[in-house]
């Protein structure tokens, strides 16, 4: 089985975050599709039918493969997954 990119992985999650936050604060048709691309690709790099379950998947492989191998951790980072 491929494992999608973890980098790629944690990109995403973070703009459907963002987008997420930004639909909720303004309504735009724009943001709304742009919503959809980013869930979609999630579940499909994920293997998921739902955003929910590509989340959690998402979340699960960050959290396996080490994620502070992908990324450093900053200072005053948390260390708090995306997807929570």
């Amino acid at each position: 089985m491929l494992v999608p990119d973890p980098k790629v992985v944690r990109t995403l999650l973070t703009r459907y975050a963002s987008l997420k936050i930004a639909q909720a604060e303004r309504e735009r048709a724009e943001t709304a599709r742009e919503l959809e691309d980013v869930s979609y690709t999630l579940c499909v790099m994920m293997g998921a039918t739902s955003i929910h379950d590509a989340i959690a998947r998402a979340d699960a492989l960050l959290t396996a493969g080490g994620a502070s191998d992908v990324t450093t951790q900053t200072e005053g980072d948390s260390g708090l997954s995306l997807a929570v």
